[in-house]
């Protein structure tokens, strides 16, 4: 028998930077946390920029996830009514959801512009990074979103998840 993976098509350069940029922020997640553990628990002290890195890596971390996710067709899906409603009232709803998710989108993208901008003058505690640049997660997270919307809203239809489904 023949793995799908070999048969798979390749994946697109931006997917993959996410990929690897989700990698990059968990390992380096991983490697603070475990890092400040060890130095509370055998030398009774800790690096304190390590917990700013994390949290700020986290942050970032959802954000992209998040994208790579709905790109995927990966969120979690409620279909206890579309499944139960004639195809016409189903596409109805479809386009109802995505202009509602469109519109939260747009309001996730101006929040975040006037944080990313009120940010740009304040600093982090510990290592003095514009403040900014966490809120540009969300910023990012919100373009990236909309960019899955409108593409859902061109097909006519959501991307599918390549998972099984649990009924």
């Amino acid at each position: 028998m023949q793995s799908t993976t070999l048969n798979a098509p390749p994946k697109p350069f931006l997917k993959r930077l996410a990929e690897g940029l989700m990698v990059l922020a968990l390992a380096g997640m991983v490697i603070a946390v475990f890092v400040n553990v060890v130095l509370r628990y055998v030398f009774n002290t800790s690096i304190v920029s390590y917990e700013e890195i994390s949290r700020l890596l986290f942050v970032w971390l959802v954000a992209i996830g998040a994208i790579v996710a709905a790109f995927e067709g990966a969120h979690l899906g409620f279909d206890l009514v579309t499944s139960r409603v004639s195809p016409g009232v189903r596409k109805a709803m479809f386009w109802v959801s995505q202009l509602l998710i469109a519109m939260c989108m747009c309001f996730l993208l101006w929040g975040s512009w006037e944080q990313v901008i009120a940010g740009l003058n304040s600093f982090s505690t510990v290592l003095g990074y514009p403040l900014a640049l966490g809120a540009a997660a969300t910023l990012v997270l919100a373009v990236g979103m909309l960019v899955v919307v409108l593409r859902d809203m061109v097909r006519g239809t959501p991307a599918e998840s390549t998972d099984a489904t649990v009924e």
